[in-house]
């Protein structure tokens, strides 16, 4: 099932569907703190977990491809680490197009194999809230623009865990095309004034598949959709309608027909994710463009300084 994200998580204070939900999140946080902590297992492997607190499209899976080709740029052997959920086949397909995964219902299963294969680093797209692994190095995702919603945890909010325990980590990175650095930055730094704060942009790299000429409908199940479609815009792609569905949404024939239907009522091409067009299922892709993106790493030498 897709579920859309309510949109009093998209606030910036919390309403009062949200304050309705607190109880609920407040029980969920005190019965997690009752249950004792496993013992947390340390690998001979280097561990990256690329993480978030806000739940879903925080740019996780770009910033693990991006540290990959970092790392093999520099002859340094890494692979993908994801625990498999059947609804995100899209993002295993992916990581398995640009480097080896290792996927299992359990990470620490799938980093032992990595392990056995004599990976040097094994990079984690999602799993820092799993507390059965020791990881050496944690990258906390956040998106400009959703930055943590209202602020409230589920179900009240978008968050997995309180904001504050930001205090427990030593990077953060910023996805998307710049913006709000500066109030984001002193947001954080309010919380955690030793964090190391990395920044990122996303910047097609196809753009010359596309006609300046032309008008676009832009369409994405991601959970980051309006960057996606604030990048298409600063490319100089004029957008004149754009749809958004819910993350990994599993797309039907009649879901595709309206889409081409609506395109050809404004007359204009259709964009989607490279991610979206893994899941289309053969249904009329060759009217549909994918842009493709590449996260630009800003400070990417200090990144992998703090990695190497």
């Amino acid at each position: 099932m897709n579920i859309k994200k309510p949109r009093f998580w998209s606030n910036k204070r919390p309403n009062l569907k949200a304050y309705m939900l607190y109880p609920i999140a407040f029980f969920i946080e005190t019965t997690r703190k009752l249950f004792p902590k496993p013992i947390k297992k340390k690998f001979k492997i280097k561990t990256i977990c690329v993480g978030n607190i806000y739940l879903g499209g925080t740019g996780k899976t770009s910033l693990s491809i991006k540290l990959h080709k970092l790392l093999n740029e520099r002859n340094i052997k890494s692979c993908f680490i994801k625990k498999y959920y059947k609804k995100q086949i899209d993002e295993q397909k992916l990581l398995e197009k640009n480097g080896k995964l290792f996927l299992s219902s359990k990470r620490v299963d799938a980093i032992e194999q990595a392990q056995i294969q004599n990976y040097e680093i094994a990079i984690l797209d999602d799993g820092l809230q799993d507390e059965t692994i020791d990881y050496d190095l944690s990258f906390v995702c956040f998106n400009n623009i959703n930055w943590i919603g209202n602020g409230m945890t589920l179900p009240a909010g978008p968050l997995r865990e309180d904001i504050n325990k930001i205090k427990n980590y030593d990077h953060i990175f910023l996805n998307g095309n710049l913006e709000n650095i500066e109030y984001l930055t002193q947001e954080i730094y309010k919380i955690n004034s030793k964090i190391n704060i990395h920044l990122g942009k996303y910047e097609p790299v196809n753009l010359d598949e596309f006609n300046r000429n032309k008008k676009y409908l832009v369409f994405s199940g991601i959970g980051n959709h309006q960057t996606f479609v604030s990048m298409i815009k600063k490319s100089g792609l004029e957008v004149l309608k754009d749809l958004e569905f819910s993350d990994h949404y599993a797309y039907s024939k009649e879901d595709i027909d309206k889409i081409l239907n609506e395109a050809g009522n404004l007359n204009c091409e259709i964009i989607t994710t490279e991610k979206d067009f893994l899941r289309l299922n053969s249904y009329n892709l060759n009217e549909i463009k994918i842009m493709k993106s590449e996260l630009k790493i800003i400070d990417e030498d200090k990144l992998i300084k703090s990695i190497i």
